[in-house]
């Protein structure tokens, strides 16, 4: 379903820091509807999905800026979480975890868990 022109002005306005600088009554004005439809426009999966759009699209040329101030917090307050969120953010950390073996022969996992337990003296 396509958005009417009066949710496109409240998305404008919604997708702003602190709503550009009005209440919600001032953009219901603004848009011709009750303050109330504004909030009803909030709940439609197509008018928020619309307004992270926005939101997306205004704050993109920011981006550079926001991770370089991340990662400055991260080093100069040795904030952990902050500094997994900075390298999650640049694909540098994941989840998984991959193991190669150079040897050139292929080992088995239950050689494996062979060695392991004998490294940890047999328990």
């Amino acid at each position: 379903m396509a958005l009417k022109p009066e949710q496109y002005i409240a998305i404008k306005y919604l997708a702003q820091p602190k709503q550009g600088g009005l209440t919600y009554d001032q953009i219901a004005e603004r848009c011709g509807v009750h303050r109330s439809t504004v909030f009803e426009w909030k709940r439609k999966p197509e008018f928020e999905a619309e307004l992270k759009a926005e939101i997306v699209r205004s704050t993109h040329d920011k981006l550079p800026e926001l991770m370089a101030s991340m990662a400055e917090f991260a080093i100069n307050d040795g904030n952990a979480a902050m500094a997994k969120l900075v390298l999650e953010a640049n694909r540098m950390l994941t989840k998984q975890t991959e193991v190669t073996v150079d040897s050139g022969k292929s080992v088995s996992t239950e050689e494996l868990q062979e060695r392991l337990k004998a490294l940890k003296g047999g328990k």
